[in-house]
């Protein structure tokens, strides 16, 4: 039974952590876009914290034109403050926004700093609008944009962002970490330790939240339902992977927590 609970949480992880390329290198951007650069990266707030690593070596390798960290206060925010301090004592991150933390932890480990912070979003949704009104502020235009994101709402921050921006817009996905699960002494474990990594049963909260987020119905964020994101295909393995996990873990389907609406 865990051999299967293990199989279905790695269905819902690929099909949620997309990642479009295999490193973020100026090498397998020319191999499948024919660019060096991408106009834009966008790291968001709702990673864990190897996420400022990843953009921390995309800005050294110069993947992007213009970097942009953006994050308010969410759901996870709480934990990435607890997380980073814990970390690193001399950052102070009580009260700061998800940006704020992240732009500290690159210029403390890293001494680099990114373009752009967007510091008041709440959620996936305001993500992207507060992100699309930062770029037209700083006359930032893009053909071309890498959006960085936890895993578990990689898909979602993309079909976010596709809502909005023309068909010929290349939205390059990067999750910041591929996480596989698998039985390790009769219980689930992450095959491989991931640093900042959410402890089991968050991550699998986490994911079997996006699914009915991700669902093109009157009760999903697609067109059909709540109008926030763009259609997005639900394979039916993904479905039955949401399914099987349901029967194990009926309590724990994350649902959208009011504190977080975006005001507008």
């Amino acid at each position: 039974m865990k051999e299967y609970i293990a199989e279905c949480v790695n269905i819902l992880g690929e099909f949620c952590g997309k990642r479009d390329v295999p490193a973020l290198t100026s090498e397998y951007l020319r191999k499948k876009y024919g660019i060096e650069q991408a106009d834009v990266m966008v790291l968001f707030g709702g990673s864990i914290l190897c996420g400022g690593d990843i953009l921390a070596h995309a800005m050294k390798k110069g993947i992007a034109k213009k970097y942009i960290i953006a994050g308010g206060a969410g759901h996870t925010t709480e934990t990435l403050r607890l997380k980073m301090h814990e970390e690193f004592p001399d950052i102070e991150t009580a009260g700061l926004p998800e940006a704020k933390i992240f732009e500290a932890y690159i210029e403390h480990r890293y001494g680099l700093k990114a373009d752009f912070l967007e510091c008041n979003s709440t959620n996936c949704g305001n993500n992207i609008t507060y992100l699309l009104e930062l770029l037209k502020e700083n006359n930032i235009s893009f053909n071309r944009i890498i959006l960085a994101q936890d895993a578990s709402m990689q898909h979602r921050m993309e079909a976010g962002l596709r809502k909005y921006v023309a068909e010929d817009v290349t939205i390059i996905n990067y999750a910041i970490y591929r996480a596989h699960v698998i039985v390790r002494d009769s219980e689930l474990a992450f095959e491989e330790e991931i640093w900042g990594m959410w402890d089991m049963d968050r991550y699998i909260t986490l994911l079997m939240g996006e699914i009915p987020r991700l669902s093109d119905n009157a009760e999903g964020y697609g067109p059909k339902g709540k109008g926030f994101i763009a259609h997005v295909d639900i394979h039916k393995e993904v479905e039955n992977a949401f399914e099987g996990l349901k029967k194990e873990y009926a309590d724990m389907v994350r649902t959208a927590d009011p504190l977080y609406a975006s005001v507008r």
